[in-house]
């Protein structure tokens, strides 16, 4: 009998909450076998069976568990049962920090769409009933479809998922370590810091226009979409090299200046918010950061995120564009001093020379601690990175070329 303990997955996590069992108590489990979903303040993850045999499981879903306390035992002398499933090939080993491994997502085992997130279970009901996946009601972590949905469905058909929203009942749910986690961070940033938000708007027509000519070659030649992350990225890397408060920190007495731009990227997971870091983004290329923005964002969705791709950070950006806002006034990530954040483009009439006319406009927000950053720094900061994004090809000196050229 072997003792499957809970890991170590980073260094200020003393305890998880277990999510769910994949595997029930009793059944025989292969090695390398994700038997569990554990869930961090931070991420979660799933935990592996170290070797084949009989699952004893000693948590309960909903539990709140220690690092190193005993999650499950397996009895690795028990005979395997006939018919049971056939041990996978080894995986390539990867670098570990603890005994329990980081597992890929379980591949449906019966013929349903790839694009349709379900347990074993649930996908061998829909795909011997034959029930339309979109008329099932997902409550599974994730939108994973579970199999009581499965049958809900079956008992009730015809019935459309959230029909039953006006009914008068209520339900408790326990908040998750991720969401508690925000809610401290973002009480904290409101009540320790002296914040302050500073708009202007930007045109991004040009910008725009070099998306629509550019997309197709820049995806043959390096494989990813061109998206506006890679302007802004680069925009902010310039202005932050010119205004360093905006890129620096209190610690104590102190103020901790960056010689370098770590980038925060918010990304809405099924968990809740979580800000993975491009680092030295001020060093990448414009494919090099979209491709970097793809990667973390996909990990966020998966859950997918280890504790060093969420660590340290010394400037966020955040698109609440993407969900249609128009102007909000985002929070700083605490311990940094300013959050950037991008909205809906919109057409407005602008005047332009003179004459009104119809152009693509985005409001841009920078919240700020005025402890460190004063309005001069602010202000200048923000119209910096608007010049940028309105000319694009000051983006490859960080100024005009003639100037650079002339050295003025």
């Amino acid at each position: 009998m072997i003792d499957i303990k809970v890991p170590t997955v980073g260094e200020s996590i003393s305890e998880v909450t277990l999510v769910k069992w994949l595997k029930n108590d009793g059944d025989y489990v292969n090695r390398d076998e994700v038997i569990a979903e554990l869930e961090s303040e931070k991420a979660t993850f799933e935990v592996n069976a170290e070797k084949a045999g009989i699952l004893k499981t000693v948590g309960k879903e909903g539990d709140t568990l220690l690092i190193g306390d005993t999650l499950a035992q397996i009895d690795d002398t028990a005979t395997k049962p006939e018919g049971a499933a056939p041990e996978a090939s080894p995986a390539p080993k990867t670098e570990e920090k603890s005994s329990a491994k980081l597992a890929p997502p379980v591949a449906p085992v019966t013929a349903i769409a790839n694009d349709v997130k379900a347990t074993p279970v649930a996908s061998a009901i829909i795909a011997d009933k034959g029930v339309d996946p979109k008329s099932i009601q997902a409550s599974g972590y994730g939108g994973k479809i579970l199999k009581d949905d499965v049958l809900e469905a079956l008992s009730n058909p015809g019935r459309k998922p959230g029909t039953q929203a006006f009914s008068r009942e209520e339900k408790r749910e326990k908040m998750s370590n991720l969401r508690k986690t925000v809610s401290r961070r973002l009480v904290e940033a409101k009540n320790t810091t002296a914040m302050l938000t500073t708009f202007n708007e930007v045109d991004m027509g040009k910008i725009m226009a070099i998306r629509t000519a550019n997309k197709d070659k820049f995806k043959e030649a390096h494989g990813v979409n061109l998206g506006f992350m890679s302007f802004f990225t680069k925009a902010v890397c310039f202005a932050l090299a010119e205004w360093p408060a905006v890129n620096a920190y209190i610690d104590g007495d102190s103020i901790i200046y960056h010689q370098y731009c770590d980038i925060s990227i918010a990304v809405s997971a099924p968990k809740g918010l979580v800000v993975p870091v491009i680092r030295n983004a001020e060093s990448l290329s414009m494919f090099e950061i979209e491709k970097k923005v793809v990667e973390l964002a996909t990990k966020a969705k998966e859950s997918k995120l280890t504790m060093e791709e969420m660590q340290g950070g010394t400037f966020t950006l955040t698109n609440g564009g993407v969900f249609g806002s128009l102007m909000s006034t985002p929070i700083i990530n605490i311990p940094q001093s300013a959050i950037l954040g991008m909205h809906k483009i919109q057409e407005r009439p602008m005047v332009v020379d003179g004459q009104v006319v119809v152009r693509p406009m985005m409001y841009l927000a920078l919240s700020y601690d005025h402890r460190i950053i004063d309005g001069r720094e602010s202000v200048s900061f923000l119209v910096r990175v608007k010049e940028l994004l309105e000319n694009p090809e000051l983006l490859l000196f960080g100024k005009d070329p003639v100037k650079t050229l002339l050295q003025l």
